[in-house]
């Protein structure tokens, strides 16, 4: 079981990484939320499904579906668009997979005022590395004309992520994983649509490498990542699974280099590895109060 843990959690963090890869590929495409509408009609669909097949007895209440709308627009909404516009407007893909990988670290943080949580020394320590090692990155990425817009979109984007762990925490959904994340799923899809209609002019190319990484995002990172996740938060405790988001910025960069040829310099890496031991520290050290 231990090895098959092991496997199922690099699949898990592969896929996560993968998300900011093919996100670049179909920024390139198509304008930002119109594409995610389109996505996200289609996640929707398959999570009704699994709602009509295993959530037989679960109902739907206004309260529930305004939950789970607000957590839709928060999630799927503003952090997705803000990673989609951020990535269209010029950021690489290695930065945005570092600017949101600060959500634990921020989400500690705001969790200090909006649910009485507290910091460990050890986390206070890990939230000035994490911010020092993002500092170094996103300084070279300004230099290498990284513009006001996008870096701003990646901070609404770190930002609405952290609102919605903060609104799931104070919020107990009766809702299967499976309805709640259709509920997200749909309101996200209307929220890009209204979005896109008024802000964006229309545009999808259907070429072969968008539909290849829409097709790969709706798959394997809408639907794939997130069971390998449901899993592994039944086989170990959250603050474990956790662990493995610390990951995700280094694997993304390496796949960025490798898939659609993003270079590097020498503070890229360090900035890297600064912030991921960050994270991992704020997420490791969690107070028991």
């Amino acid at each position: 079981m231990f090895k098959i843990h092991n496997v199922i959690s690099f699949i898990f963090v592969l896929l996560w990484s993968s998300a900011f890869i093919t996100s670049k590929i179909i920024v390139e495409n198509a304008t930002p939320f119109l594409s995610l509408s389109f996505r996200f009609i289609f996640v929707a669909f398959f999570f009704f499904l699994f709602y009509l097949i295993f959530s037989n007895k679960n109902k739907f209440t206004l309260r529930s579906i305004f939950d789970a709308s607000v957590s839709g627009i928060l999630f799927h909404g503003f952090y997705l668009g803000g990673v989609f516009y951020s990535l269209y407007n010029g950021a690489s893909a290695s930065l945005i997979a570092l600017i949101v990988s600060l959500q634990p670290i921020l989400t500690s943080v705001l969790a200090i005022n909006f649910l009485n949580e507290n910091l460990s020394k050890l986390q206070w320590v890990g939230i000035i590395l994490g911010f020092f090692g993002a500092i170094l990155v996103i300084l070279t990425d300004f230099n290498n004309d990284l513009t006001f817009v996008a870096f701003f979109a990646g901070i609404i984007a770190l930002l609405s992520s952290s609102l919605g762990i903060i609104w799931q925490k104070k919020v107990a959904s009766p809702l299967s994983l499976s309805s709640n994340n259709f509920i997200q799923a749909l309101s996200a899809s209307f929220f890009h649509i209204i979005i896109s209609f008024l802000f964006e002019d229309y545009l999808i190319n259907f070429t072969p490498s968008f539909i290849l990484a829409m097709t790969w995002q709706i798959f394997a990172v809408s639907l794939g990542a997130f069971l390998i996740l449901m899993w592994l938060l039944q086989k170990s405790k959250a603050s474990e699974t956790s662990t493995l988001f610390f990951l995700v910025p280094p694997i993304s960069a390496i796949m960025a280099y490798v898939i659609i040829d993003e270079n590097f310099v020498f503070l890229d890496i360090l900035g890297l590895i600064i912030c991921s031991i960050g994270v991992f520290i704020v997420i490791k050290y969690k107070t028991t109060s």
